[in-house]
């Protein structure tokens, strides 16, 4: 009987795992905040309503960071979607002792809730430990109904910036049977890439648990000259701003800002660019023998209840395809005597984010690299320090395993 109990604890000992999940850690030392996204796979069948509830969001924000028309989606809320779908949740990323993370997720405790049960809520974006620490969950603190807990969330900024390409970063959970090289293919980055975010050069491949830092390009209004505002749009979203009269979409590989009215608000006013018939985000083009002149009413940013506009004209540029020789939307028409200021739209410094009018998707401003060798460098020390700890208390109690049992 000893021989048989002796060869399960070597089994044990055997088949133990070298390392927990891991997940990037981004020190930070400053108070800013960062727009950015989880990947979240539906444990089961959900309201859109329910998500946005269950991450203390508005239905409008899960709605334009999926990239869902409310046009589209008559009843928003209750709109269901399957289990097992991906929904990109939007996030606020600050730095909270030292690291960043969000913890602006609150959930209540049920009756019949337990630690396990409240995990699967959240799809494997948070651990039974981090829950049980950030919160002091123990033998003698446990779970009670109706108290809140915070949910510590992963998230990362790198100051919006990737390989100098503007960008917000979506923490991942690998799945089973997924590597470095199918992550990377879904969401059109490189091994390399992916590699160097999450300090991955020279380690094993990833794990399923394992959370990782994908970024994703986006489109930034820091070269825009936009008064008192400061925005950035993951590729392949919309946000909404001036108190959801303006729609800024970013999409296809020139990483432009493309706003318009979003027909969301009946009370918007200030949409149409002054000496013109043209409303924001209208273009009038004009064919020439050389090329296409087009004159093109842009957002400008808002202050309060005011949005800011004005017109931008491109000289001899390619024409836009499928246009008459004179065409603007069918919505507006040109005005028969053009005559405005020429105003071209020219690089100018992004606004600070102490003077942005909405700061939780401003820019920040430190250093992606110095962040990058940081986070590398301590995720490396944690992997050694791990393996450390492993090769020095397995002999220890394989020793005191053979001591019991003979």
């Amino acid at each position: 009987m000893r021989h048989i109990q002796l060869r399960l604890c070597l089994l044990f000992f055997i088949f133990t795992p070298l390392t927990q999940a891991k997940s990037v850690i981004e020190p930070c030392n400053t108070s800013d905040s960062c727009l950015s996204l989880l990947s979240y796979l539906l444990p089961f069948d959900s309201k859109l309503s329910e998500i946005a509830y269950r991450f203390q969001l508005n239905v409008s924000d899960l709605l334009a960071a999926n990239s869902i028309d409310p046009a589209n989606t008559p009843s928003l809320g209750n709109q269901i979607l399957r289990a097992n779908s991906l929904v990109k949740v939007p996030v606020l990323c600050p730095c909270v002792d030292g690291i960043r993370r969000s913890v602006s997720t609150a959930y209540t405790v049920r009756a019949a809730d337990t630690v396990d049960s409240i995990l699967e809520e959240f799809g494997g974006l948070v651990s039974s430990e981090q829950v049980r620490s950030f919160n002091g969950i123990n033998a003698t603190n446990p779970l009670t109904s109706g108290e809140s807990l915070v949910i510590p969330l992963p998230c990362t900024c790198f100051n919006n910036s990737n390989n100098g390409v503007a960008a917000v970063y979506l923490s991942y959970v690998v799945q089973k049977g997924e590597s470095l090289g199918r992550i990377s293919q879904v969401f059109g980055t490189t091994v390399a890439d992916l590699g160097a975010v999450n300090g991955l050069l020279g380690q094993p491949g990833v794990e399923p648990g394992d959370i990782l830092a994908v970024p994703i390009p986006a489109c930034s209004s820091a070269n825009l000259k936009w008064y008192n505002e400061s925005l950035i749009v993951p590729n392949g979203s919309y946000a909404l701003t001036a108190s959801n009269c303006i729609k800024c979409t970013c999409g296809g590989t020139h990483l432009n800002l493309q706003c318009a009215p979003s027909g969301m608000v009946p009370s918007c006013s200030h949409l149409q660019c002054q000496g013109s018939n043209l409303f924001i985000g209208d273009s009038y083009v004009d064919r020439t023998r050389i090329g296409c002149n087009i004159t093109t009413c842009v957002y400008r940013g808002h202050n309060g209840g005011k949005i800011f506009r004005s017109l931008s004209n491109s000289s001899n540029v390619k024409c836009p395809g499928n246009q008459s020789d004179k065409a603007v939307p069918a919505s507006v028409s040109p005005s028969s005597n053009l005559t405005v200021p020429v105003i071209i739209l020219s690089p100018s410094p992004s606004p600070s984010p102490s003077s942005s009018s909405n700061p939780t998707r401003g820019m920040n401003n430190t250093n992606p690299a110095s962040k990058r060798t940081s986070n590398s460098s301590s995720h490396g020390s944690r992997l050694l320090g791990q393996a450390i700890l492993f090769y020095v208390l397995l002999p220890l109690e394989l020793v005191l395993c053979f001591i019991y049992f003979l």
